[in-house]
């Protein structure tokens, strides 16, 4: 029985490990469990280490992550290429990476106060980032599965974390119910696109919709309903309805993490699905990611003019440029849209990371103040608190796409991708677009009017004291917004990802 045993093991090979590959991950997985170890033994006393620790770990990532990136151009594959390792997934890492490591920053000052001294707090924060840097890699159904709930199940608890708040309790069930609803939604789509392909590698898939498979009503159910699970992940309207509520009960630091990474891992996967699993179902995706792309644009812009509290309106604008970022996709497989697209989206997050993150951390270090969360509690901050001021007017012009800075370079790609299509539905998406664009400067406008030209409210004019890690915070963020708006061919440079098209022959 042994020997048949050990023939039958014989005739299955060991899977290839490239650990340099798996080395960003390794380092992360590390810092995790050194975390989980040190919260139980030093209890009470790690408080003050662990986002020191966690903060290491993620900046240990990013060596292997840049040593990759300089290493070569090839993909490296494992998992029968379930797990691929490329220059789009090296920068989404990058990405995750950098927004989980200015999330750190923005939460130590609150362990002084008691709110985030539990170690759980960092490890969910930390095992979300895994996650995402394994959703980057991941080029197969269920890879993609597995890496979209492992980030998605630690945020839903982050989500909650300020459990003696009715906001907070709000926040957590709500994006949890339907988080998981959007779970069910994109799983049962994913289970007919296997059923009708027999395949889960993306790669394949995309072969069989090529064929017979693609003119199957299945196949547009199956395609449809994956679209619509990531239209939930990505906050597009009219998916939109947890992103308002959550990113305000939810502590300020979960929401800018939940804005930017939440969103970008997202994307990341809408975009590897829609390059490499549905490259010939134009006609189903198209359609449907024109009008999310619009409807998003457009909803988000208009509700985002009626907020009073900032954090909501920042929510709004989110769901707004999650819009923009659809566009490039919605017209990808017209003219020679297709490269453009892609540049187009990771320019698009990357930029916007930077933007959101110094914003959501100009609103924790004013409201340490203020205790207020209103657009009016901004009111004369240019009087008291200049720099704070200053930087803040940086990340909203950034996000209002204002020449020099951060995402009109961004915008300015996507419009581009809309023009290499030349058709029809391309140039009236552009119309849209830039409608939108004129309706988000009036809401951004209005914070800026508050600060520069208002007076200071109960004419408090106490100084903005600010702790050291949200000022390294707001630095990283205004360098990361001036630097890649000012030397646009920086960011191009670092967009210029050939992998997924050219494993499609576009």
């Amino acid at each position: 029985m042994t020997a048949t045993l050990l023939a039958a093991a014989g005739t299955y090979s060991t899977p290839v490990l490239d650990w340099h590959a798996l080395a960003p991950l390794v380092v992360l997985t590390v810092t995790l469990g050194l975390t989980v170890t040190l919260d139980a033994i030093l209890a009470e006393r790690s408080s003050a280490l662990l986002p020191n620790l966690v903060g290491l770990g993620l900046l240990g990532s990013l060596i292997p992550t840049l040593t990759l990136a300089i290493s070569d151009d090839r993909s490296r594959e494992m998992l029968g290429g379930a797990f691929v390792v490329d220059r789009f997934a090296l920068m989404m890492t990058a990405l995750f990476v950098v927004a989980g490591y200015v999330t750190v920053l923005l939460s130590t000052h609150y362990v002084a106060e008691g709110d985030y001294a539990e170690g759980e707090y960092y490890f969910l924060l930390l095992a979300s980032v895994i996650g995402m840097v394994f959703m980057a890699s991941a080029r197969d159904l269920v890879s993609i599965f597995v890496a979209l709930e492992l980030l998605s199940i630690p945020v839903y608890l982050l989500a909650g974390w300020r459990k003696r708040a009715k906001t907070g309790i709000e926040a957590g069930m709500k994006y949890y119910l339907i988080g998981v609803f959007a779970s069910a939604v994109m799983l049962y789509g994913m289970s007919l696109i296997f059923g009708g392909t027999g395949e889960t590698r993306l790669v394949e898939i995309g072969n069989a919709v090529n064929g017979s498979f693609g003119a199957e009503p299945v196949a547009v159910i199956g395609i449809v309903l994956t679209l619509v699970g990531f239209a939930f992940k990505v906050s597009a309207v009219p998916f939109h309805t947890w992103a308002p509520d959550t990113y305000e009960g939810a502590p300020t630091p979960v929401t800018a993490f939940l804005s930017v990474a939440s969103k970008a891992a997202g994307f990341a996967a809408l975009v590897t699905m829609v390059f490499l699993a549905f490259p010939g179902a134009d006609g189903v995706y198209g359609p449907f990611l024109w009008v999310l792309a619009a409807l998003t644009m457009t909803g988000g812009n208009v509700l985002a003019l009626r907020q009073t509290n900032i954090v909501r309106m920042l929510a709004y604008s989110s769901v707004s440029q999650g819009g923009f970022i659809l566009m490039p996709l919605a017209v990808m497989a017209s003219g020679d849209a297709a490269e453009s697209a892609l540049k187009s989206v990771v320019i698009y997050l990357l930029i916007y990371a930077f933007s959101n993150l110094g914003a959501f951390a100009v609103i924790i270090a004013v409201s340490r103040k203020t205790r207020s969360g209103e657009i009016s509690s901004f009111g004369g901050l240019m009087s008291y608190a200049p720099g704070m001021g200053l930087l803040m007017t940086i990340f909203l012009a950034s996000l209002a796409g204002i020449p020099p800075l951060g995402i009109w370079i961004a915008q300015l790609q996507a419009f581009k991708t809309l023009l290499d299509a030349g058709d029809t539905a391309a140039y009236v998406l552009a119309v849209v677009a830039a409608v939108n664009t004129v309706i988000s400067a009036a809401y951004y406008m209005k914070v800026l009017r508050e600060m520069w030209m208002k007076p200071v409210p109960d004419g408090d004019t106490t100084p903005v004291v600010a702790p050291q890690p949200v000022w390294a915070a707001l630095g990283i963020c205004a360098a990361g917004t001036v630097v890649l708006g000012v030397l646009p061919s920086l960011v191009l440079r670092f967009a210029d990802l050939p992998d997924l098209t050219s494993a499609l022959g576009r």
